[in-house]
């Protein structure tokens, strides 16, 4: 034993210990008893019983294996006292009760003798408190606290929420398991690849929250970070031949290596162009390209967390920001967009497509984001948006962009960066109209453009066509130099082969700027604002003209939009690299001629497979399909009995959840959207869902 010197002291290493400890202790007794919960408390048992003990006695040479020895103990007198003795319970407290024990074993012998390794068990430990049947909010809470060792108190901290919701999550957590009577083991097959994507989502998950805390005072949490990598290193020890287990770590020791330099010395949050690459820790860095290698080794098509990291590794390899390979992070985008289509990667390569080409290229991939409900209450994507704004010097544009992004973050040094780049973007624009100056095309297109008058969908219209303009004729020009022959040929070479609809929307948003702007900069000696006192002597042009006089306006054919033939979607829909869902949903609107609402609508309940048709969502009708459709969606039902028929890639997340009728109670996910569905025809045929309906 070791005497210790106070009980602050012993407090320490018994919260030390624990922390270290808990996982192996929990795993060992849930093999003996049979149930998380009881396991738990036996543990806790245990602990208390140190905090008692060990400030008198001091602390033992080998505390763990004190620790699993009480416990043990508890355990044994449990399986005494239960009403349900059976014959190998009581053999097995029989032999555990009389098998030497000093308290000196190891923990990894004490773990032994339960008949399994300590491995084995913990990882057991990890797929059962990470099962998908429980909520996101608690396998997180479950496995800080099972697995990481966390208190109740210290989860609740790091999350920002109540102590009591935590230990809430926990409870109900715990009596899902029994409830469902959850295997203590590691699943195999399919079933394993599906647990093992939500252990390694959790994991992520407590990563992401230390590496860009959601909320509060701090830009980053450290000691999450960390606890998430120990746990990420120990599943990817404990499951060595899993490549996305060691992708996860790999991509979490090179963004753990660069915490250091995420702040200022005034804990101001820097971007990633702005760190000093001298402060990244090297070691860190080694250790990920290590683990990236290893995940490579491991062989099989290459997973997100895997491609994640080769992100990372990329930043990581490049001695100075200007040196990074933007090229090949936005070709590695491309590959991870098709394994993990999620908004916040489709996002992220949004920028990376504006490193590699230019502000105009991420800016076009951002804005095709931003009908999408998955962005409506999230601040990347304004702030995103503002910053290749800025880059394209449409300064009032973005200072409005980062203001709806403070606006929605709650993490105060990010919103504190967020309106000082606010604060700059209007200081460019004041400077960009000099007191009694000329006005020029982009300060005029920057006030145009930040009008109060104007909802979202039409400012980012008229800024493709505001936009296209400044580029081509130049942001510096004065309005009154520019003339509506300069505008047609701009017209010309951008939408010339263009539809009609596209050409005409173009030259509706030149004429409403040309409007706004001859009775904004209307000279004061011209208050008529006449057209023959254009400066540029040509009709149409300067402040007081019509831009668009040289575009006229293109016929645009008012019948149905003509739908793909039955070869067309044939073709479609036996290409190999498309899911089977999408060539389930495409089939089944083509061969139905029903809108793709009423589809996507669908429950699994109204489905008659045998009669090929389904009941709507109102109950006013049935839908039918052909052989197409048939043969794809019994495969797509896949044994489910009840919810959506079409189901989006991944769970809602927290703080989102759908209405009770759009989430799958057998998967846990949320009915396919419109959006996200239009949006995979789209980038698949460059057409609208509306071309798949027969005639």
């Amino acid at each position: 034993m070791t005497s210790g010197s106070g009980n602050g002291d012993v407090h320490g290493v018994v919260g030390a210990v624990w922390r270290m400890e808990s996982a192996r202790i929990v795993s060992g007794l849930v093999r003996m008893v049979g149930d998380v919960g009881l396991a738990e408390e036996l543990a806790q048992d245990a602990l208390l019983a140190a905090l008692e003990q060990w400030p008198g006695s001091g602390v033992p040479d080998n505390p763990g294996a004190w620790l699993m020895a009480v416990s043990k103990r508890r355990a044994v007198d449990h399986l005494r006292r239960g009403e349900r003795h059976e014959r190998g319970n009581e053999l097995l407290a029989h032999d555990l009760a009389t098998r030497p024990d000093t308290g000196e074993t190891g923990v990894d012998e004490a773990l032994g003798a339960l008949d399994g390794e300590v491995g084995d068990d913990v990882l057991r430990l990890m797929f059962v408190s990470c099962h998908p049947a429980l909520s996101t909010e608690s396998r997180v809470a479950l496995t800080l606290k099972l697995i990481g060792g966390l208190r109740t108190e210290e989860i609740a901290r790091a999350f920002l929420v109540s102590e009591a919701a935590v230990a809430q999550r926990v409870v109900r957590a715990k009596r899902a398991l029994a409830d469902l009577r959850i295997p203590f083991e590691v699943p195999e097959g399919p079933d394993r690849a599906a647990r093992l994507s939500s252990v390694l989502e959790v994991v992520y998950l407590v990563f992401n929250e230390g590496y860009a805390a959601t909320a509060g005072e701090d830009w980053t949490r450290r000691d999450l970070c960390h606890e998430a990598l120990r746990l990420g290193r120990l599943l990817a020890g404990l499951a060595p031949g899993e490549a996305e287990a060691h992708g996860l770590v790999a991509l979490m020791e090179l963004q753990t290596s660069r915490l250091a330099a995420r702040n200022d010395p005034s804990g101001r949050p820097l971007a990633l162009h702005e760190q000093n690459r001298g402060r990244w820790d090297r070691l860190l860095v080694h250790r990920g390209f290590e683990a990236l290698l290893r995940a490579r080794k491991c062989g099989g098509p290459l997973g997100p967390y895997v491609l994640q990291a080769g992100i990372a590794a990329c930043h990581a390899r490049a001695a100075t920001a200007e040196e990074t390979d933007w090229e090949q992070i936005a070709a590695l985008y491309e590959v991870l967009i098709r394994v993990l289509p999620t908004p916040v990667v489709r996002l992220n390569r949004a920028v990376a497509l504006a490193m590699a080409y230019g502000p105009e290229a991420g800016l076009a991939a951002a804005d095709a984001l931003a009908g999408e409900s998955a962005f409506s209450g999230y601040h990347r994507l304004p702030s995103v948006r503002g910053d290749l704004l800025a880059r394209l010097g449409r300064h009032e544009e973005a200072r409005h962009e980062f203001e709806r992004a403070a606006a929605l973050t709650r993490n105060v040094p990010e919103r504190t960066v967020l309106l000082e780049r606010a604060a700059a973007c209007a200081d460019a624009a004041a400077v960009r109209v000099p007191p009694g100056g000329s006005v020029t095309l982009g300060a005029a297109a920057d006030a145009f453009l930040a009008r109060e008058d104007l909802d979202a969908a039409t400012v980012r219209s008229y800024g493709q066509t505001m936009g296209r303009l400044r580029r081509e004729i130049g942001d510096d020009v004065p309005l009154a130099g520019v003339c509506a022959g300069r505008v047609a040929e701009v017209f010309a070479a951008a939408w010339g082969s263009a539809a009609a609809a596209t050409w005409n929307r173009h030259r509706g948003a030149v004429r409403s700027f040309s409007a706004w702007a001859a009775t904004r900069y209307r000279p004061a000696d011209d208050p008529t604002g006449d057209p023959a006192d254009d400066p540029t002597g040509e009709p149409g042009g300067g402040l007081g003209g019509d831009l668009a006089a040289g575009v006229p306006r293109r016929f645009e054919p008012r019948g149905r939009t003509r739908p793909l033939d039955r070869p067309q979607v044939e073709a479609l829909c036996g290409r190999a690299d498309l899911a089977p869902r999408e060539r389930a949903l495409w089939l089944l609107i083509h061969e139905s001629a029903a809108g793709a609402g009423p589809v996507l609508a669908l429950n699994v309940e109204d489905l008659d497979l045998h009669g090929r048709r389904a009941r709507t969502a109102d109950g006013s009708g049935w839908i039918h399909w052909g052989d197409g459709a048939a043969e794809l969606l019994p495969g797509l039902v896949a044994g489910r009995r009840r919810g959506p028929l079409f189901l989006s890639d991944r769970r809602p997340g927290p703080g989102r959840p759908p209405a009770p009728g759009d989430l799958c109670p057998e998967t846990g996910r949320r009915r396919l959207s419109y959006e996200r569905a239009e949006y995979l025809f789209k980038q698949a045929t460059g057409h609208t869902l509306g071309r798949l309906r027969a005639r």
